[in-house]
């Protein structure tokens, strides 16, 4: 293994100018940077992680704190924690991913141990009982998602009242009255998770202002879930023309129990999706969607986290804009016999 002093020999300077040029605690002259930084890429020298975390007071990690619970639709999460995990490499920074449900207690343990320099939380819930800790201390941190209250916090979000919104607009435009929200599971409301209960206000808010019918039903996803949750619907709102789904696990059975029951997408039924477009794509049905902009959101995400660690950073919401991608499965509302 390369030691900091070969890299110094080779660079024909001291080992504390090398030291120095890679904490930056003085300022070195460019020409002598350059010459350092070149020994280091030639040597393939990497510095001990325990002695540059000693020698700045920093570790170069950042803790992602991701609980991968069951009601979830996990390939959505660590999309968005892989494009967190490249982008934050890019700027010499390791990730730490912690995926319990520990909440607060998880957030004492960055906090406390020196285990990480910053923090983004993902699955943020309305009212999270991990903000208050967040508020009182001075370790940068980055929310993933939309709390009710958003004040001293930084968060970075897909639009999802717009998405909403977006989609009940779509349907109306096709001459849609009745629709159908097919949601996450009962657990993912329970907790009052944001980007949930967001897309349903806001596509309720745009519903009545369009004159639109709208029922909402959870749903666990699966087959046998689907069947259950369809009949309601059609018991309930037997006029029903259009669903909006945002629940992963349920499009295909959703898809699979319409052509069952003889009902055409899209002649007979209109299908939007809000989810990732590999899912849109690959289904039975080509499905009109909006995506979930993982990268985006992770990229934003860690450029935030950067800027407050770099000392220039502000407290601000970012929220994406939805794009909807009108593809196979809506059309125009049937006309009644």
């Amino acid at each position: 293994m390369v030691t900091l002093a070969e890299v110094a020999q080779h660079a024909g300077v001291s080992a504390s100018t090398v030291s120095y040029v890679l904490s930056g605690k003085r300022s070195i002259s460019a020409g002598t940077r350059q010459r350092v930084e070149r020994s280091i890429q030639e040597l393939g020298y990497h510095p001990n992680a325990g002695a540059r975390a000693l020698a700045s007071s920093r570790s170069n990690i950042i803790a992602l704190m991701i609980p991968l619970r069951t009601d979830m639709y996990v390939p959505v999460m660590m999309e968005i924690a892989i494009a967190v995990a490249t982008h934050a490499r890019t700027h010499g920074y390791d990730v730490l991913l912690l995926t319990g449900e520990e909440g607060p207690d998880a957030v004492r343990r960055v906090t406390g141990s020196g285990l990480a320099d910053a923090m983004i939380l993902m699955d943020v819930e309305l009212d999270d009982e991990r903000l208050p800790l967040l508020r009182q201390t001075d370790q940068p941190s980055v929310l993933i998602g939309l709390p009710a209250d958003t004040s001293g916090l930084t968060c970075v979000d897909l639009d999802f009242g717009a998405t909403g919104a977006l989609c009940a607009e779509h349907l109306a435009l096709l001459g849609h009255r009745d629709i159908a929200v097919i949601g996450e599971a009962p657990a993912v409301y329970e907790r009052h998770t944001g980007f949930a209960e967001r897309t349903l206000d806001g596509l309720r808010a745009c519903s009545r202002e369009l004159g639109l019918r709208v029922l909402h039903r959870p749903c666990e996803g699966g087959f046998d879930a689907m069947s259950l949750t369809l009949a309601r619907v059609f018991d309930e709102r037997p006029g029903t023309t259009g669903f909006v789904v945002q629940n992963e696990s349920a499009v295909e059975p959703l898809l699979a129990l319409l052509r069952r029951q003889g009902r055409a997408v899209p002649e007979d039924v209109s299908v939007i999706a809000i989810c990732p477009d590999q899912v849109a794509t690959q289904a039975s049905v080509r499905l009109t969607s909006v995506a979930i902009p993982a990268q985006e959101m992770g990229r934003h995400a860690v450029e935030h986290l950067i800027a407050k660690l770099e000392g220039h950073g502000k407290d601000e919401v970012v929220l994406i804009a939805p794009e909807l991608t009108v593809r196979a499965s809506t059309g125009p509302a049937p006309t009644a016999n």
